[in-house]
């Protein structure tokens, strides 16, 4: 998650224009039609910080927000149906260059070694997978 936040690409205003970490808002949308304390309960993320990732998300066009049939007070939060300018911008940015200097002094071969390693984990860790509340 470090490597994957060092190398997001600064929004447009900078990071002081958004509250909250990038962690958060990468793991809030990957259950559509969610409410917020759900991604809460699920993520183990205090609530606040969802919401503040979800409108994050929101903002830069990633997700859209309903309010739910079932009760008009709270918003299922969904994938947005089509892809935002930021949100291509995210999905090109490779990690190579945070991964490089995460590993300092490493050679071509170890670099690419750590990369398959990381796509292993990636087949195998899907945003299915249930994220394990913290201790």
């Amino acid at each position: 998650m470090k490597i994957g936040e060092t190398a997001m690409p600064e929004p447009e205003g900078g990071a002081a224009r958004y509250g909250g970490s990038t962690r958060s808002v990468l793991i809030v949308a990957t259950h559509p039609d969610s409410a917020v304390g759900e991604i809460a309960a699920r993520t183990g993320l205090p609530q606040s910080q969802v919401s503040t990732a979800v409108a994050r998300l929101k903002e830069a066009g990633a997700v859209i927000t309903a309010p739910d049939p079932a009760d008009r007070r709270r918003l299922l939060v969904r994938q947005a149906p089509h892809l935002s300018g930021r949100v291509a911008e995210v999905r090109a940015t490779t990690i190579d260059d945070a991964l490089a200097a995460a590993l300092g002094d490493s050679t071509s071969e170890q670099l690419e070694e750590v990369t398959d390693v990381l796509d292993v984990l990636a087949r195998h860790l899907s945003p299915r997978t249930p994220a394990r509340p913290r201790p």
